[in-house]
């Protein structure tokens, strides 16, 4: 059974870093794209980057291009974001999810739904 174990969230300052961490289990990441959603209070969930572990493709939605860098050790079967130059608007839960049949783009861009989402990891940026 897959699940995830989101970590590294904490509160920054504009401007400042994190590094999230996805740790999965159930499953080895070379079968699976793996994406990183969030969900702002008021808002719905969205796709922020995806990855292919298998190959190292990557995708980023506009908002976070060129500040977010997804990443992937298949040893740790685990999956980074980090996350440069944070803004208030980046203030969400952050969770990761894995799909064996969708493209790294089609996840980020199809809004897809699961039954089964981790606990997350807060991100709050504010001065």
């Amino acid at each position: 059974q897959l699940q995830f174990v989101e970590s590294g969230g904490g509160s920054v300052q504009p401007g400042g870093s994190l590094r999230l961490s996805c740790s999965a289990s159930g499953f080895t990441l070379d079968d699976y794209v793996i994406g990183w959603f969030r969900l702002a209070p008021g808002k719905e969930r969205e796709a922020v980057s995806c990855i292919n572990p298998s190959n190292g493709r990557t995708h980023y939605v506009d908002s976070v291009k060129g500040r977010f860098t997804v990443s992937r050790d298949n040893a740790k079967n685990t999956v980074y974001l980090q996350m440069n130059g944070l803004k208030p608007e980046d203030t969400a839960i952050y969770y990761c999810q894995a799909d064996p049949f969708l493209t790294i783009h089609h996840m980020c861009t199809m809004t897809p739904s699961y039954d089964y989402w981790g606990q997350g990891t807060q991100v709050t940026v504010s001065s």
